[in-house]
């Protein structure tokens, strides 16, 4: 299985994990980790939530089911909404990064940033790709600049 960078694009299957209190930012964790996931192509293998942020990290039955799943071969990285909800700060943060690719995976942080804007040709370019790998040929454009 390819290993995506964080940045990267490519069908990685990826868990969303979310710590909130209320269900009302439980739901838009996921909805922004999902967002993050969907835009990188992405797979969400699935969504783990813990209620109590005052709880350590390595305590939390939904974290702990995310290392499970990272563990198994299941998932090749890990999407959280914002640090916060796995870390105090940065450089706790990057610590848990460096755990995790130890383990053959990833940490993301949903609201660290955007996806790299690409070219129209780029884009192009990959979508002929992607027509080309399917086996799906379009037709070459029949209307060339200057024909009359």
């Amino acid at each position: 299985m390819p290993n995506n960078p964080p940045g990267g694009l490519g069908h990685v299957p990826v868990a969303v994990y979310f710590c909130a209190t209320t269900s009302t930012a439980l739901g838009e964790s996921e909805e922004r980790g999902r967002y993050y996931a969907d835009a990188r192509h992405w797979h969400v293998a699935g969504a783990w939530s813990d209620p109590d942020p005052a709880l350590p990290l390595m305590e939390r039955p939904g974290w702990q089911a995310v290392t499970a799943a990272l563990s198994a071969g299941m998932i090749r990285g890990v999407v959280v909404s914002g640090l916060t909800h796995v870390a105090a700060d940065t450089a706790q943060f990057a610590a848990l990064g460096v755990l995790l690719r130890d383990r053959g995976g990833f940490l993301a942080d949903a609201s660290s940033g955007t996806l790299a804007r690409r070219t129209p040709g780029q884009a192009r370019r990959r979508r002929d790709i992607a027509d080309a790998a399917s086996g799906w040929f379009p037709q070459p454009d029949t209307h060339e600049e200057g024909a009359s």
